[in-house]
């Protein structure tokens, strides 16, 4: 399976942004992954539209923006006027999701559903046929560099397998990956693979992500 590697500008040197970038095109980057936390969903905040602006100024990547805050439905057209490419909401956050994913779609973007790690994969069978992205989470969100969590293989293999014949629904892992995780990742089913630390805070990004992108499955 052919796969994307989509590096999280979460981990990059904010003080070296427009730098850092550059070395993940170079490095063969598919798409950028922009975390977007609004401290109350997830312990932590990071960032919002005029950040994703200014990074859809630096780079001609698809921005992957994934929405980890309350209430993302107020926020769609923001993120989309800011050069969002695809918009990522929470199972957990969104009460009409049906509406939500369709309205994201509506706005001439991809569509995304993820998932925590105590969320079941069940949990999607009754949005996956209208999504255009699955994200599984595989640790807690909130903060970056965290522990695989081992489960994560598992619900890879199950959203697979849930995939309508015939739909391209990507498949998306983010969370502990690094380029030694990456060949199993895609075996269970992963297409894109969002990796922060392991590229960002590398010695040499361009390096990291070649790594990353060479990857063999099991």
């Amino acid at each position: 399976m052919t796969y994307k590697v989509a590096p999280s500008v979460l981990a990059a040197d904010f003080t070296k942004l427009d730098e850092q970038v550059k070395c993940a095109e170079k490095g063969g980057a598919d798409w950028l992954h922009l975390d977007i936390m609004d401290g109350h969903f997830v312990p932590n905040m990071t960032f919002g539209p005029m950040i994703v602006s200014v990074i859809n100024k630096m780079s001609d990547l698809h921005l992957d923006v994934h929405l980890m805050i309350d209430n993302p439905d107020s926020y769609l057209e923001d993120f989309v006027d800011a050069g969002a490419d695809s918009l990522t909401v929470h199972y957990e956050a969104v009460v009409h999701l049906n509406r939500t994913i369709n309205h994201i779609k509506s706005l001439g973007i991809e569509a995304g559903v993820a998932i925590n790690p105590s969320t079941p994969t069940d949990s999607l069978k009754e949005i996956i046929s209208d999504a255009d992205l699955v994200l599984v989470m595989s640790v807690n969100a909130g903060f970056g560099g965290q522990k695989f969590i081992e489960s994560s293989y598992r619900k890879l293999s199950e959203v697979r397998s849930m995939i309508p014949k015939g739909r391209a629904i990507h498949v998306e892992v983010d969370g502990g990956v690094t380029p030694e995780n990456a060949g199993r990742l895609v075996e269970c089913g992963a297409n894109v693979l969002v990796a922060g630390t392991s590229i960002f805070k590398a010695p040499d990004i361009v390096a990291a992500i070649s790594r990353m992108k060479s990857a063999k499955e099991f």
